[in-house]
């Protein structure tokens, strides 16, 4: 599928860029006014951070739930992306200002500084702003969370890195963790599908992590109620977080983990004294 989005330089004259599976193919002129025709379906471009592009989908996301392999060193990230990124951020703070209902495509227009109509032409509802915050989030997190477990083996670790992880990203993005909490069941059709998806997977791979302690442990508990209480106490943190009380992200990872794990280690103890009543 192609797509016609903006470039801030207008490219060597006499051609515009295509970019396919990351290599790029010059053109004949189809315009002069400095476009970019994007493959939306075949590619994806990664920032400085190791963090994949929006623009990824989350069947590829699926896909790489599997066994970890090394990526290719990240390609630069073009002032398209920049740009981008500082629309989304804008957006998020209209949401987080305003709430999903409450906000206007006028709103978000004055916001991040694009007129009215180049923002109905590039992202054609306040809909499609939202999906691609909680698309880029979610992505973004995901990324991060594979990267940090790639060296560790130990499943309480693990466990912890994934706490760590999770606070790590929203303690500095809060408005973006308010937004999702609060505008959680907006999408729907194939954007909340999408967004359902990666949500399942990232929810699948902390499920995966309490089963790993569970079998090192020898321990009973439900892997499903320990992974959702998990993030009852990781996602509300913005409603009560104070740094200078609280600490850092690492410092209150290690905290809450400490009370997290005591209280799924219990479980071993609990499956004895339960043996001996009966």
């Amino acid at each position: 599928m192609l797509r016609m989005v903006s470039y801030p330089h207008r490219p060597q004259s006499g051609h515009i860029t295509c970019y396919l599976n990351r290599t790029y193919h010059v053109l004949p002129t189809l315009m002069s006014q400095g476009l970019v025709i994007e493959v939306t379906q075949a590619y994806y471009r990664v920032s400085n951070s190791n963090e994949r592009s929006i623009n990824m989908s989350a069947s590829s996301i699926v896909r790489a739930s599997g066994r970890t392999r090394r990526r290719p060193a990240p390609l630069p990230r073009s002032r398209f992306d920049q740009r981008l990124s500082e629309i989304l951020t804008h957006a998020t703070d209209v949401f987080d200002e305003k709430g999903y209902a409450g906000a206007s495509m006028r709103d978000l227009s004055r916001a991040s500084g694009m007129s009215l109509a180049g923002l109905y032409y590039y992202f054609e509802s306040k809909e499609k702003l939202l999906y691609l915050i909680q698309r880029h989030t979610f992505t973004t997190i995901l990324e991060r969370l594979r990267t940090r477990l790639e060296d560790v083996t130990e499943p309480e670790a693990r466990i912890r890195v994934f706490i760590l992880n999770h606070l790590d990203y929203f303690l500095a993005n809060q408005k973006s963790m308010k937004v999702l909490s609060h505008e959680d069941e907006v999408l729907k059709n194939g954007y909340g599908a999408e967004i359902a998806a990666i949500k399942r997977e990232y929810v699948r791979i902390c499920v995966e992590l309490m089963e790993e302690l569970k079998r090192a442990r020898d321990l009973d508990f439900s892997s499903r109620t320990a992974t959702l209480s998990l993030f009852g106490m990781m996602n509300w943190i913005y409603t009560w977080y104070k740094p200078r009380v609280d600490g850092n992200a690492e410092e209150l990872a290690r905290e809450m983990g400490d009370i997290f794990l005591r209280g799924v280690s219990s479980g071993k103890a609990s499956k004895k004294r339960s043996g001996k009543t009966n």
